[in-house]
């Protein structure tokens, strides 16, 4: 079922001023995002909504950031499109609101799950047939299809560890990661 939030109706038209850290966050947000291949106005928009105290509706962040409302639209479909941006709905306000997943180990979680489903599971797959592939072409393919096994192997087992790491409550996970460099003591020689 979907939450109804209340919104205060002096903040329905008042057009919020964004802070200098909050600024400065949007920005390092949207600049990170380019590095990691997200478009910088779709990292912004999630930046702000993740530092909204409220549902915000599409006008509203666009005229935070001053960017156009059809780059907003296109923006909030692809943060949908990685479920960590809902639709909020205000009661007694008719536009649509937009939220940002706030948990950030369960947005973490999100992220890395849609990330493997665009890019790990098609390359595990192209891989496995490249590797059918030059298994059939004989001998002039052997020393690629041993590359390529090697990575397929890499890339798999990476995978594999991955969903092990998924699977885990999120109270383990927080305590696996907790332990970081102290692993090494545990593990043999």
């Amino acid at each position: 079922m979907t939450e109804i939030a209340e919104v205060p109706a002096a903040s329905k038209d008042s057009k919020p001023a964004l802070s200098p850290v909050a600024q400065k966050f949007i920005l390092h947000w949207g600049e990170m995002g380019t590095r990691w291949g997200v478009n910088r106005t779709v990292a912004q928009i999630h930046a702000l909504l993740y530092l909204s105290q409220r549902p915000m509706p599409a006008d509203e962040i666009a005229d935070t950031l001053a960017v156009a409302r059809s780059n907003v639209s296109t923006s909030l479909r692809e943060l949908q499109g990685w479920r960590i941006v809902r639709v909020a709905p205000i009661l007694g306000d008719r536009r649509q609101h937009f939220e940002s997943m706030k948990d950030i180990w369960e947005m973490f979680r999100v992220i890395l799950d849609e990330r493997k489903k665009r890019e790990i599971d098609p390359t595990i797959r192209v891989l496995g047939e490249c590797v059918a592939e030059a298994g059939k072409a004989g001998p002039s393919e052997a020393y690629a299809r041993e590359r390529i096994n090697e990575m397929l192997e890499f890339i798999a087992s990476m995978d594999t560890l991955f969903q092990e790491f998924q699977h885990l409550p999120p109270t383990a996970a927080r305590g696996l990661i907790k332990l970081r460099g102290r692993v090494k003591k545990l593990l043999p020689g």
